[in-house]
């Protein structure tokens, strides 16, 4: 298990790595004032805050309305169903407030290299790694994981899922498949 607080030295870990972004927010941004687009993201960082770190995760960085996470290795089955969730909760909170928005969420397992990163007065906790980068190039409709990521699941939470292809991902039952 991963304390994601102790970080000596930068090390490797095995880790469920998660991307999110929400679909059309430039355009969003661009008809609203800088204000409201602040609180609207303010109000995101928020629901995701609270999803993610109350089921053992950990919140790497936002950038705008993008969103890295991770979990460690023992908690993947309760970081799938924390993301599950999480997309739920954002795009309810969008259509509710008449905003044209979904979350996107990409997720992969695999080896990273996670530490303390940043200039001398500004370190912070990141990852960085070939598994990163292919998280962030999954193609998703609206939520994927790699096969690796779900051959890790528990029967229970695979039953969630159908296999996608090409290439291969899994996406919850209820979402359509891309054509």
């Amino acid at each position: 298990m991963s304390n994601f607080q102790s970080f000596k030295s930068p090390r490797e870990e095995n880790l469920l790595i998660c991307f999110a972004d929400l679909t059309n927010f430039s355009k969003y941004a661009m008809k609203r004032a800088d204000l409201e687009t602040f609180d609207y993201i303010s109000h995101f960082c928020e629901i995701v805050g609270d999803e993610i770190e109350s089921k053992g995760g950990k919140i790497i960085k936002f950038i705008g309305d993008e969103v890295l996470m991770i979990f460690p290795e023992n908690l993947i089955d309760e970081g799938i169903l924390a993301l599950l969730n999480l997309k739920r909760k954002v795009d309810n909170f969008n259509k509710d407030n008449n905003l044209d928005s979904q979350l996107i969420i990409k997720c992969n397992f695999g080896k990273v290299v996670i530490g303390m990163l940043g200039t001398k007065n500004n370190k912070r906790l990141d990852i960085i790694g070939k598994e990163v980068n292919t998280t962030a190039l999954l193609k998703s409709n609206g939520f994927a994981m790699t096969a690796e990521t779900f051959r890790k699941l528990k029967s229970e939470t695979r039953k969630l899922f159908k296999k996608h292809t090409p290439p291969i991902t899994y996406i919850p039952l209820e979402e359509r498949h891309k054509i």
